[in-house]
């Protein structure tokens, strides 16, 4: 085969390889938005970049006029004594998920992957995930859950594909980072 007739043949390969042969990870049914709003603390979490090294992780969520969702992510890094480090994204629920898929925008114009894939009856206990598993969040209202609610999520998570390996408990003091 020349190599004129590769080149086409590589770049398809690239393509189909940068488009993700992830599958799509299965929201819950509904969530009703505006009762999913206040605080949540970060239980564990398959972190991204900044949050590797969080203490006392918490994230606020506030509808607003527009139906977006102002989110305010707070923690301290490296010890419960470090000083509190925020971070101010933006979501919006995507159209024709009932509430449950959201982009996350942390920089214009880019919208991350962010589906809730479960949540309990009571708004008390939530998991957000993304399809390509690479990152994930255990929330809870309280900052400690119990250890059977903990090893159900765990359950979960590994049903879900996830690498439960790669999971990180957030240490949390019970105060809220203000």
């Amino acid at each position: 085969m020349s190599y004129r007739a590769l080149v086409p043949l590589l770049l398809a390969s690239l393509m189909l390889g940068c488009s993700g042969n992830t599958r799509p990870i299965p929201p819950v049914a509904h969530v009703d938005v505006p009762r999913f709003m206040g605080d949540w603390y970060v239980i564990a979490h398959i972190p991204s970049r900044p949050e590797r090294e969080a203490f006392d992780a918490v994230e606020s969520y506030e509808l607003r006029p527009d139906g977006r969702i102002q989110t305010t992510f707070r923690y301290r890094k490296g010890s419960f004594d470090a000083p509190v480090k925020t971070m101010h994204p933006i979501g919006k629920v995507k159209p024709g998920t009932n509430g449950a898929e959201w982009g996350m925008q942390f920089i214009w114009p880019i919208q991350a992957e962010y589906v809730i894939v479960y949540l309990d009856d009571g708004y008390q206990q939530t998991i957000v995930g993304r399809s390509k598993r690479d990152y994930m969040w255990l929330m809870a209202r309280t900052p400690t859950i119990p250890e059977a609610d903990y090893k159900a999520a765990m359950t979960r998570l590994a049903a879900l594909g996830y690498d439960l390996s790669q999971v990180r408990r957030v240490p949390q003091s019970g105060t809220k980072p203000e």
